[in-house]
């Protein structure tokens, strides 16, 4: 039986700026595409993950432009687009003033104390 896996991404905007995509995402696009199901949760400051007004355009530090600046909103869509569940935690927008329509569509709020009953629907979580 194939196993489920659930990503908790509560760590955000990991070497993002060095890179275009955030690794925890990037890596379950690929695991995804190579069979495994996991899903994700967002918790904490990678709430912000799916605010569709984010622009890292322009970003520069000294003479060095980032010139493939993160779309983290669009990769979050994206997995939502390819089947993933995309759980976020409702008291961590509220603690951060984000409201839902500003959020890529297809999340699936989901509140502290419905958490023990979604991590036990799992047979792996990995929490980065």
């Amino acid at each position: 039986m194939a196993k489920k896996v659930l990503q908790v991404i509560e760590t955000a905007y990991r070497g993002t700026l060095e890179e275009q995509d955030d690794t925890v995402l990037w890596l379950t696009h690929a695991m995804r595409g190579a069979g495994l199901h996991t899903d994700v949760l967002l918790r904490g400051n990678a709430t912000n993950y799916p605010v569709k007004a984010q622009d890292a355009s322009g970003l520069e530090f000294g003479g060095r432009k980032q010139t493939q600046p993160p779309r983290i909103a669009d990769d979050v869509a994206k997995l939502i687009e390819r089947g993933a569940n995309v759980y976020i935690v409702t008291e961590d927008l509220d603690r951060r003033g984000i409201q839902m329509p500003d959020l890529v569509r297809g999340l699936k709020p989901v509140g502290s104390a419905e958490l023990p009953k979604l991590l036990g629907g799992y047979d792996q979580i990995w929490h980065w």
